[in-house]
């Protein structure tokens, strides 16, 4: 290869790796929009804490559902059609939900956010591996880190501006219900906005990826697409108990965002008005996800990535404990306070267990994809725990979420993992 060549190499993976962050940015984004969303559809159709809780549900049981299709996809029209096609059903969901609002219907906005989160898993599945190989390998570190931090920032942003589209004062009152002078239809505008926003900006986004496929397709010509089955992986005690933990840990982390406005706007917690939860919500809990991201891939470098993640697991569980059992602003402060803790879990457990389990890296990590599904069932339970005593009990299993995390990083083998190992092993998730 000529230096010429060379040099129209690099900057064509250069530029497929900004267009494939950019749709860290947008999951990212669009997957926090849901914790506004259930702070409204309580407020609109006077849902307990459970029935709230179905909003996740429905979006990550989609993992679960369509990660095993999605990578048939992925091997059928490789990179670029493939991440076309998931934002087109995502566009697809967005006018789903506009219907629901027509109908005035709350299990019409459970299957649109079903559909919009099959689109994510598909998007996710086919941008992942390029993130890490857009470029040298010793470079691998820095594109993977970069993209999880985009893939923040778009949870940030996403997350406040959703509070002040769908949660304004002026709809909803002290108490996270419409005052009575709001009609219904009012409120799921509100909404409808949001999601007109998000088309908008989907449609934009595949139009880039349309404009740079050849250079996407190009970059990704040597990234096989062939994946195991997710199946064989359940043969490795060590890829299952990894499972378990990534179950837990997005069931936590989904669990305590999912409640946190509601949790907040409660007058013996913060008293704060569902738009301002909604912000400090966005600005401290996610914030200090992302802060954490960039404080751990230094951290990582000097300790050992299993010693990291059992010192954060055990400080989440410390966190989240005294959430439920403290009130006032303490209550407050330790919930938000585990977003900083959460931020290195993911790639740590993801990293891990590919180093203990011996089974094949493909099938590894098809099964602790589908275990995301965690996002679905933790905060559903957490829900009936709460409507039966009160909302801080949410917090419990998440609790326990943290403590058996801890476990898996401190039982077994020392991970000899260092930061640019863990980050590099492992997708973003959040």
């Amino acid at each position: 290869m000529t230096a010429t060549e060379g040099g129209k190499t690099a900057a064509g993976a250069g530029a497929a790796f900004a267009v494939v962050t950019c749709l860290f940015f947008a999951w990212g984004f669009i997957t926090s929009n849901t914790d506004p969303l259930i702070a409204a559809m309580r407020g609109i159709y006077t849902l307990n804490v459970a029935e709230g809780m179905l909003t996740q549900f429905a979006f990550f049981l989609a993992y679960f559902v369509v990660s095993l299709p999605a990578a048939a996809l992925l091997a059928k029209l490789g990179h670029s059609r493939t991440i076309i096609t998931a934002l087109m059903v995502m566009i697809g969901a967005c006018g789903l939900m506009l219907v629901a609002s027509h109908m005035q219907a709350y299990t019409m906005v459970l299957v649109a956010l079903f559909v919009m989160a099959g689109g994510i898993t598909v998007l996710q599945v086919a941008a992942n591996p390029l993130a890490a190989s857009l470029g040298t390998p010793e470079r691998s570190h820095f594109r993977l880190t970069f993209a999880q931090a985009f893939n923040s920032l778009g949870v940030v942003l996403g997350v406040s501006i959703g509070s002040k589209l769908m949660l304004r004062p002026e709809v909803f009152g002290e108490g996270g219900h419409i005052l009575p002078h709001v009609p219904r239809s009012t409120a799921l505008g509100a909404i409808d906005h949001a999601f007109v926003l998000i088309a908008f900006a989907v449609a934009a986004l595949a139009l880039l990826i349309f404009v740079f496929r050849n250079r996407i397709n190009a970059s990704a010509a040597d990234i096989s697409i062939e994946g195991a089955s997710p199946l064989k992986a359940l043969r490795s005690g060590w890829a299952v108990f990894g499972a378990v933990a990534i179950f837990l840990y997005v069931g936590a982390e989904v669990t305590i965002a999912s409640v946190m406005i509601n949790f907040l706007n409660r007058p013996d917690v913060l008293g704060l008005t569902l738009e301002a939860a909604g912000g400090v919500l966005a600005y401290y809990y996610w914030g200090g996800a992302l802060v954490g991201r960039f404080v751990g891939s230094v951290v990582l470098t000097k300790v050992r990535a299993s010693y990291l993640l059992t010192g954060a697991a055990a400080m989440a569980a410390c966190l989240t404990a005294a959430a439920f059992l403290l009130h006032g602003p303490a209550a407050a402060y330790a919930a938000l306070g585990v977003g900083f803790f959460n931020s290195i879990m993911f790639p740590t457990i993801f990293s891990i267990t590919m180093e203990r389990s011996k089974t094949s890296s493909a099938s590894v990590s098809g099964l602790l994809c589908m275990a995301i599904v965690g996002g679905a069932l933790l905060p559903l339970f957490s829900g009936w725990i709460a409507d039966a005593t009160s909302i801080g009990m949410t917090f419990v299993l998440p609790a326990i979420a943290y403590v058996a995390i801890a476990l898996f990083g401190g039982l077994g083998p020392k991970s000899r993992l260092s930061g640019e190992d863990a980050v590099e092993a492992a997708p973003a998730f959040h």
